[in-house]
């Protein structure tokens, strides 16, 4: 008796790639159109150039406008209406920080064909690789439940009550995900992005002053000068802005989109664009919370996103009031999709089954019924009367600080692996500058994890960031020293010098069980043993501090 085999299955085993779902081998199809595997053609014109761009980007531009999603939305309205447009400057630093941080998941996952979970179980073993995605579940649950908090004080500001937006907010975003069609699904981000352009207009309503604007925006400073919760809330501005999240969606998404090696400059290109993006427009917040609420008596008195639409209102801007509540709206919607969609793909990646936008729902129960699952159990949570939903926040915001460290040390160390990405590893700049910005991350999440279990004033929290920054400072001149000795006793190597002369755009990973073991050197042993100690005592610190919380002690 004869079988009839799924084509999509036929091509995978025809390529002998990597990919753990077969469709994610076929045509590029986005929003924009449609580029066929086999198109092999040059553009030679601009408008080709920039039809293809447009038909590539996606992945980069959801996953930064996700950034700016209901949390991100209160954090820079907070910014604004707290300390005015001083705040600014963190924005424009923490462009190269997003670019350089998503462009390493950009190679690896064109490169590679398989989602991060799935490499951090392959070269990290087990123990990481479950680690890895039991914490991405859990924040990015949590994270789901503020999103949901943004949809009811959205809608609430309409006169729309929670227990109508909630459960509508379930159903819809269950509907733009389970399609079937990558395309559909696009389509409805790329409106969202397109959205989210409405904070530049909501900032240019109080007619702002260009002279502070540009003046806050180069040159860094505090207003009323720099304290422990102006700190704070600068930490709170970059924890918003990197997230772990966005490692696995993205990766998964260039998966999923069934780009490879070949389109890895146009990737990279959408995921610069979506950097500014979001940073111009996480700017017109601040800048709208700025001037609207300058020298009245809002001003450094926030409470939360809804009662600054309101306040908008009653000082005359009630077209500012409803635009703000439009646009958390919107971030809701794109921040829910984004971030359970990284849980849905990380569980594929997990347990090899089905995980495409491309699968119909039948061919995809698990995957489908996980982000179903996940999106309701949140959204119901909202809904409870007297829920903690303060204290989720918090906890959210104290999570994400304490496994940002380690979701940056295995993306580094991912782009280093030659097993894994070939001609495309990083190149020494690139780590130099990656190891600034992960010790940085990592000395921001310990003052946050810090902050958050133990109470600490104004003056000892600048303390201890000043400790923690000389120490910083020490340890990657120690470690720089250390590395250029090591490369000047090895010489050149030929495995790098035969990889550095491949095709790049040809270069595929091989199936992951052909790739070689990774051998773990003693100064990674020591530094993984490390992390897992700080990992473990940060996150029992945690659960006490929420019981304590909870339990008004």
């Amino acid at each position: 008796m004869s079988m009839i085999k799924d084509p999509i299955s036929l091509t995978a085993q025809k390529m002998q790639t990597a990919h753990l779902d077969a469709a994610h081998i076929g045509d590029i199809e986005g929003a924009w159109g449609i580029i066929h595997q086999d198109d092999i053609a040059p553009r030679t014109t601009w408008f080709a150039r920039l039809l293809t761009l447009l038909v590539i980007m996606g992945p980069g531009l959801i996953t930064m406008v996700g950034d700016n999603d209901a949390g991100g939305v209160q954090t820079y309205l907070q910014a604004g209406q707290n300390y005015g447009t001083s705040l600014l400057w963190t924005l424009l630093l923490l462009i190269p920080v997003l670019i350089v941080n998503q462009e390493m998941v950009v190679r690896l996952g064109a490169v590679s064909g398989v989602g991060h979970a799935r490499l951090i179980f392959e070269r990290f073993g087990k123990f990481w690789g479950m680690f890895s995605v039991g914490d991405l579940f859990l924040l990015n649950f949590l994270t789901i439940v503020t999103e949901f908090i943004g949809f009811a004080m959205a809608l609430q500001y309409f006169g729309v009550s929670p227990y109508i937006s909630v459960p509508l907010a379930v159903l819809g975003l269950i509907a733009i995900t389970v399609t079937g069609s990558f395309r559909r699904w696009e389509s409805v981000m790329w409106l969202c992005a397109i959205v989210s352009f409405l904070m530049i207009p909501l900032a240019l309503i109080p007619h702002p002053a260009l002279g502070p604007i540009v003046h806050d925006t180069f040159l860094p400073g505090v207003r009323g000068g720099l304290n422990g919760t102006a700190l704070l809330t600068i930490i709170a501005i970059v924890g918003t802005t990197v997230a772990p999240w966005q490692l696995f969606f993205q990766q998964s998404n260039v998966v999923d989109k069934r780009l490879t090696s070949r389109w890895i400059k146009h990737e990279q290109l959408d995921t610069v664009i979506g950097s500014f993006i979001t940073n111009i427009t996480a700017g017109g917040l601040i800048v709208a919370a700025a001037f609207v609420f300058s020298g009245t008596k809002f001003d450094n008195n926030f409470v939360d996103v809804l009662t600054s639409a309101k306040a908008m209102a009653q000082l005359g801007h009630p077209n500012m009031g409803a635009v703000l509540a439009i646009i958390l709206l919107n971030a809701s919607i794109v921040g829910a999709c984004a971030v359970t969609l990284s849980t849905s793909y990380a569980f594929g990646d997990t347990f090899r089954v089905n995980h495409s936008l491309h699968r119909k729902l039948s061919e995809a129960k698990f995957f489908y019924g996980t982000y179903a699952a996940i999106i309701t159990v949140a959204g119901t949570i909202v809904l409870i009367p007297n829920a903690p939903l303060g204290l989720l926040t918090l906890a959210v915001q104290a999570l994400a600080g304490i496994l940002l460290p380690s979701a940056t040390v295995f993306l580094v160390l991912l782009c280093n692996d030659r097993a894994v990405l070939g001609p495309w590893v990083n190149k020494p700049w690139l780590n130099a500058v990656a190891a600034v910005i992960v010790g940085t991350l990592v000395v921001l999440s310990l003052i946050l994890a810090t902050t958050t279990f133990f109470t600490l004033s104004g003056a000892a929290t600048i303390k201890l960031s000043i400790g923690l920054g000389v120490a910083l400072v020490v340890v990657l001149m120690v470690m720089g020293v250390v590395l250029l000795v090591q490369r000047i006793r090895q010489g050149a190597d030929p495995e790098e010098i035969a990889l550095s002369r491949m095709e790049k755009e040809t270069w595929q990973m091989p199936p992951l069980a052909e790739l070689t073991k990774p051998v773990w050197s003693m100064t990674r042993k020591v530094g993984m043993f490390t992390l897992r100690i700080y990992l473990v005592i940060a996150v029992v610190l945690m659960v006490v501090k929420v019981i304590q919380l909870a339990t008004g002690h």
